[in-house]
């Protein structure tokens, strides 16, 4: 996708909550043992956009239409969670896509290094607080939040260093612990939003 022209693609829930529409989507359960009906998409924000016009970014998996266990995930089952891949820059500090392709498991089997390098490129982290930054603010707009993010621990005082960094450390809730995989390539959100109990 190119640039932020291509807006971020969220289910319907995260953040039209009690909009009517033709048909309303609703989740169920948790994200580790959940369900989503009636999922559809829609354009996010516009805030990056403005704040960051040459950035590009490349999104990663949210979860299947009527929710469910989408695998290797252990979350992403109810609508409520989406991976973004990381922002990069090239050893020129142009902002690229990051490589994706079903040799690379779409990015997901991509490994940067302690710095955040991987081959001639950097992760891009004032992208990264800029976009959580907006994400939380579009969140905040509709009265819902996120709930948590998950990003390589080791990476967090990068993210504090940025310009964004001290709103993300007071705003947010970030996994201290170490994941049962890096998010090295990706970072993981979880929207708060309440849903239906899941029956059964």
């Amino acid at each position: 996708m190119k640039g932020l022209r291509a807006r971020a693609i969220l289910a319907a829930a995260l953040l039209l909550p009690g909009v009517a529409m033709a048909t309303d989507s609703t989740c169920f359960g948790t994200v580790a043992k959940g369900r989503l009906e009636n999922g559809v998409v829609l354009a996010g924000y516009r805030g990056l956009e403005k704040a960051a016009p040459q950035k590009r970014f490349v999104y990663g998996e949210t979860g299947w239409k009527a929710g469910g266990r989408i695998r290797p995930h252990r979350t992403h089952q109810n609508g409520l969670s989406v991976d973004f891949m990381v922002p990069v820059l090239d050893r020129h500090g142009r902002s690229v896509p990051l490589p994706t392709s079903a040799l690379n498991r779409f990015g997901y089997d991509l490994e940067f290094d302690a710095q955040g390098r991987y081959g001639d490129l950097q992760i891009d982290f004032p992208a990264i607080a800029e976009h959580l930054y907006q994400l939380d603010l579009a969140a905040r707009a509709q009265g819902v939040g996120i709930a948590l993010v998950i990003f390589d621990p080791s990476y967090l005082p990068r993210l504090w260093s940025t310009e964004r960094g001290p709103y993300l450390k007071q705003n947010l809730r970030f996994m201290k612990a170490k994941p049962w995989v890096r998010h090295d390539e990706h970072y993981h959100v979880d929207f708060a939003i309440e849903c239906r109990p899941l029956a059964g």
